[in-house]
């Protein structure tokens, strides 16, 4: 078995997964989003304490399991560089305490393979990364060989939602408050700008929508629920369609055989529906995560580290350090 763990930002995770069999013997996971909820969102040395109580207590619930553990997989790029540290040093500790060969992962390859939890992966396809972090296009040919066809200017479309909660006082993590409040509200109410809407270029921004978003909040006078309301739901049909005229335009050119879309913004009901649909016309096999692997995830970074074992690819202990600005593969 393979024990992995992520602590690329405010989740703290602990998974085993069963080499042969790809079976997730083992998953626990501690959100910190109470804590950093407060602050509107993830304040870093905060995350990075709290990584320090949750880590220790989830590893002594896998403790029965150490005799059966082949290697110990982290997570070591990109993200937070002070979260990411606390995962390498427990990582490093038990690699030496039980004489264990090192597997470092790529937490955007973890949002790929989060398709394949305990089952065999199915690449080539194109991805969609929806994130807090990134929004990306992604062709993923096989595990070494994955090239971004696609990727933000600016802001992230996870991001893009959180600051939007933000602005509106709804709280942390901003996705599914935006989206409940969008479900009861008018997405005709404002006219927000769909950015790119006039470029060729196949990107994403999201920084001049999000100041269309600000302005219309500081002209309202009353913030009532259903302006709230109204609002989400303008911006998140602005932030959705945006992502949609661009994949079209992509699925235009050379449709693929498969899709997948992945990311913990990858939740979003709007999007997947749209993405739904948009497969149908194009007769293109749709691959979604399931909704509790769809967040940052330990069953993930092992369900990567399970290739990687096979492949035989560890790193030294002396070697393994964070890549936190890492954006490729």
């Amino acid at each position: 078995m393979i024990l992995s763990i992520e602590s690329s930002c405010d989740d703290s995770s602990i998974a085993i997964t069963d080499i042969q069999t790809k079976e997730l013997v083992y998953h626990k996971k501690i959100s910190q989003e109470l804590q950093h909820s407060v602050y509107g969102g993830v304040v870093p040395e905060l995350a990075a304490r709290l990584h320090v109580e949750a880590l220790p207590k989830i590893l002594q619930e896998c403790e029965s399991y150490f005799s059966q553990l082949k290697a110990i997989a982290v997570t070591t790029a990109p993200g937070l560089a002070v979260t990411l540290m606390e995962g390498v040093i427990m990582a490093k500790a038990l690699s030496v305490s039980l004489n264990l060969p090192l597997i470092s992962v790529n937490h955007l390859k973890g949002h790929i393979y989060s398709l394949f939890i305990e089952k065999e992966q199915q690449l080539p396809m194109l991805v969609l990364l929806v994130s807090g972090g990134h929004t990306q296009v992604i062709q993923a040919q096989s595990l070494n060989s994955m090239d971004i066809v696609a990727t933000t200017m600016d802001d992230s479309f996870g991001e893009s939602f959180d600051k939007v909660a933000k602005m509106l006082d709804l709280g942390y993590p901003g996705g599914p408050i935006v989206q409940e409040y969008a479900l009861k509200g008018d997405e005709n109410a404002y006219d927000f700008p769909v950015p790119l809407s006039q470029s060729p270029k196949i990107a994403f921004s999201y920084s001049g929508l999000k100041n269309a978003v600000r302005m219309a909040i500081e002209a309202e006078k009353n913030l009532s629920e259903e302006i709230k309301a109204n609002i989400c739901a303008s911006f998140q049909k602005a932030a959705v369609t945006h992502i949609m005229q661009k994949m079209k335009k992509l699925f235009k050119q050379h449709a693929p055989k498969r899709f997948a879309i992945v990311g913990g913004a990858s939740a979003n009901i709007f999007l997947r529906q749209a993405i739904e649909k948009l497969c149908k016309e194009y007769k293109t096999e749709l691959f979604l995560s399931e909704l509790k692997f769809c967040s940052d995830n330990a069953a993930m970074i092992g369900r990567v580290a399970v290739e990687q074992y096979e492949k035989q690819e560890f790193t030294p202990v002396h070697e393994l350090d964070i890549q936190s600005r890492v954006k490729t593969f």
